[in-house]
């Protein structure tokens, strides 16, 4: 008789305790097996090499491994990063043996508690400014550009009127928040100026904020922009930059309980894609949002308020953008709600071969339903209806697997 061997693909403690249940296992010995079957990498960056030797030995004295630079082990090398390799348990064992070594190696016990205990855990919710905006399941936000230039839609709600046409419309689709922008973003687009930009803003989040039920954001990087927008009815800002380029914006998000979004980006849109090499893409990325979330914080910005944005098709290559999809789950490590936005963006059309914007929808579909599956819980789509099925559907899915 076969005995039909298969693997199982198994992500976390929850879906790890169910398979051990489902062959006849003790319910006590589930609990105690389930966190070693989930195994876990975790990198660390620039480690003495005198800590990077103990992480190394305590690793191998609980069953796991650590994986070092040469010229390491003889301190050849000034310092290493390191990937600790192991089980949960075994992770968790380490940062409980790591409290009483030195070399910073106990504040690093405390940073590795912090990570474990956020893995595979989603934050409940969002705060805006009057709003807490629930994240049981993925929430869509739908893209108004009251813009002349924008690079899918430029000038076809620059007027209050059609503004307010479309974002009924976004609303009864099923959009959850609308992101209202009054200055493109689109790679080589000029700036134009804070007045200009609440001109073009203000009337239409004061008047979209007394027909729909929705929450708002304003899609800007200008402070002033920005405390305009919340005056008028915004709950949330949406600043590309991550606050890099107006250190008040974290100020005005402070001062007024708004929500901030936080992306990544590499210089400005009339630059940004003039240099798109990374020696660590993932690690660059991380680091730039980590910063913006310490920015965020020291101007009185609550965790619940923040989320983050990898900043897909930002200062990045066709070749980049698809390294951070398929990777999107790393950034759970932040403990931040993740934004993923990628509609209709250029690097859909080169992989597609579609030099129009609108014929890119099935395209972003395919990056909302696998960004659902990795834990990326707002999306910013142009298409909301078509976004909030595959979502939905892809939840489906996903948390089949976490009952």
């Amino acid at each position: 008789m076969p005995f039909l061997p298969r693997l199982l693909h198994v992500e976390t403690e929850v879906e790890a305790r169910r398979e051990i249940l489902s062959v006849g296992a003790d319910p006590i010995g589930a609990e105690r097996m389930a966190a070693k079957m989930i195994r876990r990498l975790v990198k660390l960056s620039r480690v003495a090499c005198r800590a990077a030797n103990i992480l190394k030995q305590e690793m191998l004295a609980v069953g796991g491994d650590a994986a070092v630079a040469r010229g390491s082990v003889a301190c050849s090398i000034p310092e290493t990063d390191v990937i600790l390799i192991g089980s949960l348990k075994q992770l968790r064992q380490l940062a409980d043996r790591l409290s009483c070594q030195p070399f910073g190696l106990r504040e690093l016990a405390a940073e590795l508690q912090g990570l474990l205990d956020r893995l595979d855990q989603i934050p409940a919710y969002l705060a805006g400014r009057s709003c807490h905006l629930s994240l049981d399941r993925p929430r869509i936000m739908g893209i108004l550009n009251v813009t002349p230039d924008s690079f899918s839609d430029g000038g076809r709600y620059a007027s209050l009127q059609t503004a307010l046409k479309k974002g009924r419309e976004l609303a009864r689709e099923g959009a959850d928040i609308i992101d209202v922008g009054g200055e493109s973003t689109r790679p080589g687009a000029p700036q134009v100026s804070a007045q200009e930009e609440i001109d073009r803003v203000v009337p239409v989040i004061e008047a979209l904020s007394q027909e729909v039920s929705c929450p708002l954001s304003v899609d800007t990087t200008k402070s002033a922009v920005a405390a305009a927008a919340i005056a008028a009815g915004a709950d949330f800002v949406n600043d590309i930059s991550g606050l890099q380029f107006d250190p008040a914006m974290a100020v005005v998000a402070g001062a007024t309980g708004a929500g901030l979004f936080l992306m990544h980006t590499r210089g400005r849109p009339e630059t940004m894609q003039a240099d798109t090499c990374y020696q660590d893409l993932l690690a660059e990325v991380f680091e730039y949002l980590r910063d913006s979330i310490a920015m965020a914080e020291q101007a009185g910005v609550k965790r619940d308020r923040l989320a983050i944005d990898p900043g897909i098709g930002f200062g990045k290559s066709a070749e980049a953008n698809l390294e951070i999809l398929r990777r999107i789950g790393e950034f759970h490590s932040l403990g931040c709600p993740i934004l993923l936005g990628t509609s209709r963006k250029g690097f859909i059309g080169k992989i597609l071969g579609q030099q129009n914007p609108a014929e890119r929808l099935f395209g972003t579909l395919a990056t909302v339903a696998l960004g659902v599956q990795q834990g990326a819980m707002i999306h910013r789509v142009h298409d909301v209806a078509p976004a909030r099925d595959v979502a939905m559907m892809a939840w489906a899915v996903r948390a089949a697997g976490c009952e």
